[in-house]
Parts: C-alpha cells; sequence; structure tokens
C-alpha cells in the first residue's frame, strides 16, 4: 500500500498553472465536488464543466494518467480510502505489511507524512493565517472532532498563554448556539476535521462562514468538506500503519503556527507569560528546585 502517493487533487494543484484556459475550467469543475465530481462519464464531465470531451482526455494525461479509466480507478481508490473505517485501514496495512518491527514502520510512517505535508504547505498562505490568529482585535474559536479534539484542546491551552480571546468550542452542536452568539464577522475559527469527516463538524462550519468568520482547516490529503468554506485549509498527511490515523504532522503543524505567532507578537506575549508565570507561582503549581 502506497502511503504518500499524491492525490490527484495534489497534482491538479502543483500543475494548475501549466494547464490551458479550458483545462483550468475543468479543473475547478473537478474540485469543486471532489473526488465523486470525476467519477461520472468523460461526456458528463465535459458537459458539467463546459469543455470538450478532448479536453478532459489531454488534461488526465497531462496529470499523469494513460487515459480517463486509469485516472478514474485512482478516484475511486482516494474515494475509498476516505470513507474507510479502522477495520478496513487495519486489514489493508497488514496485508503488505514489511517484515519489520513496528516501531520502524511507524516511525517511517510519520516522518514521510511530516516531510510531504510541511514540503506542501505555502510559506505566504501560512504566514497569512498565524497573522490573522495572531491578531488581537480578533477573536479565536478553536473546534475539533471526536479524535480532533484533543489537537483542538491542545492549541488551546497553547494560544491562552500567547493572546487573550481565545475559546475552546466544546463538542457536539447542542453546545454551539452559546459560542456562535459572541462570534462576530471577521472572527477566527481554528477547525480539525479528518476522515471519515463529521457533519455535525461541517455544520458548525457552514454557520460560522454565513456570520462572515474566518476558517482555518487543518484536514488530511484528501480535504474535508469544510474546506470550501476555509479562508485558509493545511492539508496534512496522515496515513500510518495502524487500524487509525496519525495526527502527529498536524501537531507539528500547529506547534509551529503558535511558535510563528508568539514570534510576530513576543512584546504583548512575554507581558501576558510573565503575569502567567507569576501566578503559576503564587499557587505554587509546579516544583521549584533549590
Amino acid at each position: 500500500m502506497a502511503v504518500n502517493r499524491k492525490t490527484i487533487s495534489e497534482i491538479v494543484q502543483e500543475r494548475f498553472e501549466t494547464l490551458t484556459r479550458a483545462e483550468r475550467q475543468l479543473a475547478n469543475s473537478l474540485l469543486e465536488n471532489y473526488p465523486v465530481s470525476g467519477l461520472a462519464s468523460i461526456t458528463a464531465v465535459a458537459k458539467k464543466a463546459d469543455v470538450s470531451t478532448p479536453t478532459v482526455a489531454r488534461m488526465v494525461q497531462k496529470l499523469g494518467f494513460k487515459g480517463f479509466p486509469e485516472f478514474q480507478g485512482a478516484l475511486r481508490a482516494e474515494l475509498e480510502a476516505k470513507i474507510s473505517n479502522p477495520i478496513v485501514k487495519h486489514d489493508l496495512w497488514t496485508q503488505n505489511a514489511p517484515d519489520t518491527h513496528v516501531l520502524n514502520r511507524f516511525a517511517d510512517s510519520v516522518v514521510q507524512n511530516l516531510h510531504q505535508t510541511l514540503a506542501q504547505i505555502d510559506p505566504e498562505t501560512f504566514d497569512k493565517a498565524c497573522d490573522l490568529l495572531g491578531d488581537p482585535n480578533r477573536s479565536v474559536f478553536i473546534a475539533g472532532g471526536r479524535i480532533t479534539r484533543t489537537l483542538a484542546d491542545y492549541l488551546f491551552s497553547l494560544m491562552r498563554m500567547v493572546r487573550p480571546k481565545v475559546t475552546l468550542v466544546r463538542s457536539g452542536a447542542s453546545a454551539w448556539p452559546d459560542f456562535l452568539l459572541d462570534v462576530k464577522a471577521d472572527d477566527m475559527l481554528v477547525m480539525f476535521d479528518i476522515r471519515r469527516y463529521e457533519n455535525h463538524i461541517l455544520r458548525l462550519a457552514e454557520i460560522a462562514e454565513e456570520k462572515d468568520v474566518r476558517i482555518v482547516l487543518l484536514t488530511d490529503q484528501w480535504g474535508s468538506p469544510i474546506q470550501k468554506h476555509a479562508t485558509h485549509c493545511f492539508n496534512c498527511r496522515i496515513e500510518a500503519p495502524s487500524a487509525w490515523d496519525s495526527i502527529a504532522a498536524m501537531l507539528v503543524l500547529i506547534e509551529t503556527m503558535v511558535a510563528q505567532i508568539q514570534s510576530t507578537t513576543w512584546e504583548s506575549t512575554y507581558e501576558r507569560m510573565k503575569d502567567l508565570e507569576g501566578m503559576f507561582d503564587r499557587t505554587g503549581l509546579f516544583r521549584k528546585f533549590k
């Protein structure tokens, strides 16, 4: 099983500037409801994008496929991967598992995930997202899903030390109205969503967008449906030799974001952290060595 092969979406975005006008029109159509948009007949795909059938055939070859059937086969494999449950993922990994210790297999996978994730992030996009999250005039809300809420909680703990007006959104749709009451236009909502993509997280994103909130999304290589609502989206590699996905690359990314934010806001962050350390000392929270 190829762990770190690029998705068709990633290939399209990498090669977008090399495409003709008609091919770009087709690419945008394919990415609109990806990957389902590419699973119809070649005639239907061309009609939806308002391009010719030969344009579709040429573009899939530019993307590295021998023809449209091979292109659709890759899309179906991606769709299957997106909706795979832990049992299916486990069976896929053990089917062709190399004869090495799991420590080595897992470490190799995580390192590859991290390298590919960071290599594909546009530094300018990263900086813009961090600038928005560090803006003291904006409130920051953070929301995660069933598994990714651990990342949301960790990011909240770090951001609270760096800046004020940071809120962790409690899990469950029943808790959201209380938070959404305080959300204003241009506030920030950081969201985590990985396969199998949670419907209630999507609903929150839709409501937030209606209120003109800016969304920073951390998702996997296939992309959560939330990405069409996001101001900035970061696709992180998550596959690992396990029944569960690895969030290690996401963890490094949010730590890097916090490092960037505290660096650019250090003057105010320093005073905030100094006050916090003083309170830690008064409460005796941490052990002091004398």
